[in-house]
């Protein structure tokens, strides 16, 4: 059998070896292929990529709920990742290491569970029932009161307060409540398998990942990958343990001062607060001290003075010791990130943002300029 005749594609001026056709049959000759430079084609591959992309898009957009969980799960993952390090270090196995991690995260939730959250449910049930009696000295004030007579301000609420229908106000009746609690524990169980299993496999899943780079550049990958991941952690838990000294200290002072009714509450909300990057210290503060001032001038004047010294020790001491070798990001940097964060994934992505821009800071230094100083 003889060879197809060659054809010409008529577009770059090389030659195509022609298609062998089945013995005893004859299907004509090829013809000239498709020019790809012509523009319905190339119209037709744009709108397809358009619609592709659109696509993409959507279904990103309908999974965003789940990518969030999954992006949590994997920055507690590297945050613990530190603590399963050190027991394997002493010569555990990793799973080993995951699970004596775990147990004693779940064992610390538990004693919260039962020995601080009834503790501080009653104290702030007392905030709220004494908070119409902080509203009525308010009203002493003879600013704020030509405010409360415009306006009726305090009046308010003072009505929001003691309505007892804060929670379905802010949920939407009693059935939002229930839905609000149901998806919470939902999100939240399935943010912890997600962390077991990203903690479990975390070199393997990072292994796999740095294995689909060249064989060529594979080991600078996986070293800057190992030093975004240990970044990520140092940050997750260097945030906590900033948080734990902030909430631990003011439940000192508070107990100190003479707000020991309210001191492990308001230490619980000032800890949670101060994760967020910013300004969650800021209005820690201001809640505290706005109660300190309804119960007593003096003791707000105090709480003033400490939260200014701490806030100082804190900026100044505290955290750059504990962030030291975690993250290198610039000040200004900080603030853009968590300010970006926010706009997209509120309080979530600001706790997320200060990783991630030192990530892209640390992957801009090594990759990009490194390649610019080269050329």
């Amino acid at each position: 059998m003889t060879d197809s005749p060659v054809v010409d594609d008529g577009t770059n001026g090389t030659e195509d070896e022609g298609i062998p056709q089945p013995a005893g049959v004859d299907l004509g000759t090829p013809g000239k292929r498709f020019d790809r430079r012509a523009p319905y084609l190339f119209g037709v591959l744009f709108g397809i990529g358009l619609l592709t992309a659109a696509a993409i898009g959507m279904i990103m957009w309908t999974i965003s709920g789940v990518l969030v969980q999954i992006v949590v799960a994997f920055f507690i993952a590297a945050g613990l990742n530190p603590s399963v390090a050190f027991f394997e270090r002493r010569g555990f196995k990793r799973v080993w290491a995951v699970t004596v991690v775990i147990a004693l995260v779940l064992a610390a939730l538990v004693l919260f569970f039962v020995a601080f959250v009834p503790v501080i449910t009653d104290q702030v049930t007392r905030i709220t029932t004494n908070a119409p009696t902080w509203l009525d000295s308010l009203q002493s004030n003879r600013h704020i009161q030509k405010l409360d007579d415009d306006y009726h301000v305090i009046e308010k609420i003072k009505e929001y307060v003691t309505s007892g229908d804060v929670a379905s106000n802010l949920f939407g009746g009693a059935l939002g409540v229930g839905l609000a609690v149901v998806g919470a524990l939902l999100n939240a169980f399935v943010v912890f398998v997600l962390t077991l299993y990203f903690l479990a496999g975390l070199d393997t899943t990072t292994n796999a990942v740095y294995s689909l780079a060249p064989a060529s550049r594979r080991d600078r990958v996986s070293k800057l990958g190992d030093q975004v991941i240990r970044g990520i952690g140092g940050y997750v838990s260097g945030a906590f343990i900033v948080a734990l000294c902030a909430g631990l200290s003011s439940a000192i002072f508070l107990f100190v001062v003479g707000l020991s009714q309210y001191a492990v509450a308001l230490a619980f909300v000032v800890f949670l607060l101060d994760v967020i990057p910013m300004i969650g210290a800021t209005i820690g503060a201001l809640i505290v001290c706005a109660i300190g001032f309804a119960t007593d001038p003096k003791i707000g004047i105090a709480c003033v003075i400490f939260y200014l010294i701490y806030q100082q020790l804190e900026n100044y001491v505290i955290y750059p010791r504990v962030m030291s070798r975690s993250v290198d990001i610039p000040g200004s940097l900080t603030v853009i990130a968590a300010l970006i964060g926010a706009s997209l994934l509120g309080v979530v992505g600001a706790l997320l943002a200060i990783p991630t821009a030192a990530a892209l800071l640390l992957i801009t230094r090594e990759v990009f300029v490194r390649q610019q100083d080269l050329s």
